[in-house]
């Protein structure tokens, strides 16, 4: 009960300081399994896009959030878990100079497999293929993640999305947020093609991501 109270409260104040407008350019929103896939430039990306979605697709849909930025306190934890049944992810990877594992090995397989639990058990996720919160007008090349998740749910859509404003919001380092209208505009879903390889899809959902700024 008091989750579900401070969803609708969190909701209220979402939308007073960004407008949390949902813009569904390519496709409707639609009770089926998706695998949502954004720019990251602000720790409230999860936030803004789960405000975005109406309240039946928010209940079946799980956005990702950063281990180490999340879980911190007993009230981000609670937070998370309680009101956007976020999944926890653990952001890094590869020390420098290290080779990366093969995509598909169980090493790579790793990182995702809270991710595959949840898809397994017919939830949505929203996901950020950075990796990390890039500041530059684009998002940066875009991880295996989205591939291998592609490969393995091949009936799960996938909705590219941009995220527009978020980061005015809460410029890094700042700790009070800025009323600002923020959008998010959800784009026709893509297909892995048979054969494609991995960097091809991903540069083409990375592309699919940035053109939706325009639109």
């Amino acid at each position: 009960m008091l989750a579900k109270f401070t969803g609708w409260l969190l909701l209220g104040l979402i939308r007073l300081l960004t407008g949390a407008q949902a813009r569904w350019w390519g496709c409707p929103p639609k009770a089926e399994q998706r695998i949502y896939f954004a720019n990251h430039q602000s720790h409230l990306d999860l936030v803004m896009i789960w405000a975005a979605l109406p309240e039946e697709l928010r209940s079946i849909t799980r956005p990702i959030a950063a281990r180490d930025y999340w879980a911190t306190t007993p009230f981000k934890r609670w937070i998370t878990t309680e009101v956007f049944n976020a999944i926890y992810v653990e952001r890094g990877g590869s020390a420098p100079g290290s080779t990366p594992p093969p995509p598909g090995s169980a090493e790579a397989l790793l990182p995702l497999q809270p991710l595959i639990e949840a898809l397994r058990s017919g939830d949505s996720i929203i996901i950020f293929p950075e990796g990390t919160r890039g500041h530059t007008g684009e998002p940066q090349k875009f991880k295996s993640g989205l591939f291998t998740l592609a490969q393995m749910f091949p009936d799960a859509v996938l909705v590219p999305a941009w995220i527009d404003n978020v980061q005015r919001v809460m410029p890094k380092g700042e700790v009070v947020p800025v009323p600002i209208l923020c959008s998010v505009t959800f784009g026709a879903p893509l297909k892995l093609a048979e054969g494609e390889e991995r960097r091809l899809f991903l540069d083409r959902a990375r592309e699919a991501v940035i053109a939706l700024r325009y639109v």
